[in-house]
């Protein structure tokens, strides 16, 4: 079990859930735009808010953004530990750094600033900041290696208030290094694919790669990296922790795949099924099934189904069929149903 942290108002380690990250694409100095996204990324399900903070610019805009939005706001630093050392002025509930691309003496002087107010720190390590003396090495290998070296320093500096992370965009490379480094280290592991790439693919390899590591018992925050607006990013987050079992406050859509034998528009059904329990917040079950050969028996375990015959269709409640209607009033029904469960 991992060392609880506190990021904000939320502790991640121990038998915390897994919080949900995601990251600004606006330019920090944007106060009013970041606030905005800000607000619709906690909507959607985000818990921390990440934003770059580059120079002292973005410093100063990110702590007016810091008053502003009600969640914890990190700040991402590379190269200079003096922007570092501003945004934990700013307020920052944590910082992100890779200690590869900051010298010794900086990185010693940012952990002064973050032990005085006690804030944790993310050691991000990515395939493509690999320390050089391991770059000829496997580049799994190179990430742990890489990652045991920063931690060791910050260490040896006497702090331990670390989250960790070791990305690459293979998602094999990614899985590997992240199941031996949660046998290295008992801190707090932040999951995900990096450059995973646009809406599509990006979203395919990171279903992969964290529900590999989810499943394992790995994770405790994460971030579907997406070349697209960061509410995606939240939105399939959430998906793939439903996935794993680890979120059940949803209600989750049953559907069959299209077939020959499916004599009803099941997907645009589905697919508005979805659109209106998308605020749910309680385990609820829903089938939309397309003909007699698995339908009935997917229904019979749902709080709610629907099963389509040649001209008519059944529905279920807890299993039970209550109701054997012509196909349109049937949908009608169903549709009200849902609305009454919800």
């Amino acid at each position: 079990m991992k060392k609880i942290i506190k990021i904000g108002n939320v502790s991640i380690g121990g038998e915390n859930p897994v919080a949900i990250q995601s990251m600004s694409d606006l330019p920090t100095t944007d106060i009013d735009g970041v606030v905005r996204q800000a607000e619709r990324l906690k909507e959607a399900g985000c818990d921390i808010f990440r934003v770059a903070v580059r120079d002292e610019a973005d410093a100063h805009a990110f702590c007016e953004i810091k008053k502003r939005i009600d969640m914890p706001l990190a700040a991402d630093i590379h190269f200079s530990h003096k922007t570092g050392i501003l945004a934990v002025e700013a307020g920052a509930d944590k910082i992100r750094i890779n200690p590869g691309n900051m010298t010794h003496d900086g990185v010693r002087e940012l952990l002064r600033a973050v032990r005085e107010r006690g804030i944790p720190i993310r050691i991000g390590v990515n395939s493509g900041s690999i320390e050089k003396k391991y770059e000829k090495f496997d580049r799994t290998a190179a990430l742990v290696l890489s990652l045991s070296d920063s931690v060791r320093q910050i260490e040896d500096d006497g702090y331990g208030k670390l989250v960790l992370s070791l990305k690459s965009s293979s998602v094999t490379e990614t899985v590997r290094a992240y199941r031996e480094a949660d046998k290295l280290f008992d801190y707090p592991l932040h999951i995900g694919v990096t450059e995973a790439g646009t809406l599509a693919s990006g979203v395919v390899k990171s279903a992969v790669g964290l529900g590999a590591l989810l499943t394992d018992g790995i994770g405790d925050t994460m971030r579907v990296s997406l070349t697209a607006d960061p509410v995606r990013e939240v939105e399939y987050a959430k998906r793939i922790l439903r996935a794993v079992g680890l979120d059940k406050n949803y209600a989750e859509v049953v559907s069959c795949p299209r077939c020959g034998r499916c004599g009803y528009d099941t997907q645009t059904l589905a697919e508005l099924v979805e659109e209106r329990t998308r605020f749910v917040k309680k385990p609820l079950k829903i089938a939309v099934m397309g003909c007699e050969v698995n339908g009935p028996g997917e229904a019979k375990h749902c709080d709610l189904g629907i099963a389509f015959g040649r001209d008519k269709a059944v529905l279920f409640k807890k299993g039970e069929v209550y109701l054997t209607e012509e196909t349109e009033k049937a949908v009608a029904i169903f549709l009200e149903e849902i609305i009454l469960l919800s």
